[in-house]
């Protein structure tokens, strides 16, 4: 094989443009236009569509990571382990992003693949949005409105709903979750899943919408929860509710010394796990580098295996 060095020199210099570019791109925060990526395994949940939303779901890159808005048809895309690989166990994967967008990769895909790749099956919940504007530079311009200062009372706000504003109808999420559940439920011996095993992780709003179904749903058994970086305020816990895994750093700005939905727990005597890391800021998915925080993913696995929750259990 014989090589070009004028020819080799400027792939390199185009390499190094195009990652250069893709770096800067997911450093800048900036918010870029992404035509929307192919959904082949995502299956509608046929739960209707958002009143009063008039635009179009669209997608958009920030940080690096693609991100979906103005979501009107909830789906769910299955995450199976490879065959031989099944533990029984499942997970239904929350993205967040403030019930506005959702962080698809970042909060559901990557961290999907990861618990399939554990023998896991995952799923992830493309759940409802409340409308924003058509136009990318008027979403662009809401997101980076000022956050309202934190009120005393504001703790009870699910997600990562900014502190004063009210609370959010989450009836739509919630029903979304419900039919995600009925489905998995449904489908559970085609898929490999023990419904006993059966929990629900989420990721911001995601892990409000976790908390939410848990403390409302009336259909939904689910066998354990894992908020991660979601709000920490005191709830009231029901008699049935399921152990729980929870995750935040310390420079969270949902974080801010509370330990509430922890000690709501504690004091119903369910079991409950929590971890406070030093850092990682928010949004942090399945880690950023250097960050404490990047281990979470091996304690949830490591508490999941204790309680055994990879193994199936004899039936009482």
């Amino acid at each position: 094989m014989t090589y070009n060095p004028v020819k080799l020199a400027k792939t390199s210099v185009l390499a190094f443009l195009l990652v250069f570019s893709a770096s800067a791109m997911a450093q800048d925060g900036t918010i870029y236009p992404l035509k929307a990526p192919a959904e082949p395994n995502a299956i509608s949940l046929g739960t209707g569509g958002v009143e009063g939303q008039k635009a179009p779901e669209t997608w958009f890159r920030q940080w690096g990571d693609p991100m979906a808005r103005n979501i009107s048809t909830a789906t769910l895309t299955p995450f199976l382990p490879a065959p031989g690989k099944a533990t029984g166990a499942a997970v239904i994967v929350a993205p967040g992003g403030g019930f506005r967008w959702l962080s698809m990769d970042n909060e559901g895909w990557e961290v999907a693949k990861a618990l399939a790749d554990k023998g896991i099956a995952a799923f992830v919940l493309k759940y409802r949005l409340h409308p924003t504007p058509e136009s990318l530079d008027e979403f662009s311009a809401s997101m980076n409105q000022p956050r309202p200062a934190p009120t005393a009372s504001s703790n009870t706000s699910p997600g990562a709903t900014p502190p004063s504003r009210p609370q959010q109808d989450l009836s739509n999420q919630l029903a979304d979750a419900e039919a995600a559940y009925a489905l998995i439920q449904k489908r559970a011996r085609e898929w490999g899943v023990d419904m006993d095993r059966l929990g629900m992780i989420g990721f911001s709003a995601g892990a409000g919408l976790t908390m939410h179904a848990t403390l409302n749903s009336k259909t939904m058994k689910l066998a354990f929860i894992g908020p991660i970086y979601g709000g920490m305020g005191p709830v009231e816990v029901p008699k049935n509710a399921p152990p729980m895994f929870n995750a935040i750093a310390s420079d969270d700005f949902l974080f801010r010394g509370q330990f509430g939905v922890v000690e709501s727990w504690y004091k119903a005597g369910i079991p409950v796990e929590f971890h406070l890391y030093q850092n990682g800021g928010h949004g942090f998915g399945l880690g950023n580098p250097d960050r404490t925080s990047n281990r979470w993913f091996d304690a949830f696995m490591h508490w999941l295996d204790v309680n055994k929750f990879l193994k199936a259990q004899p039936k009482k």
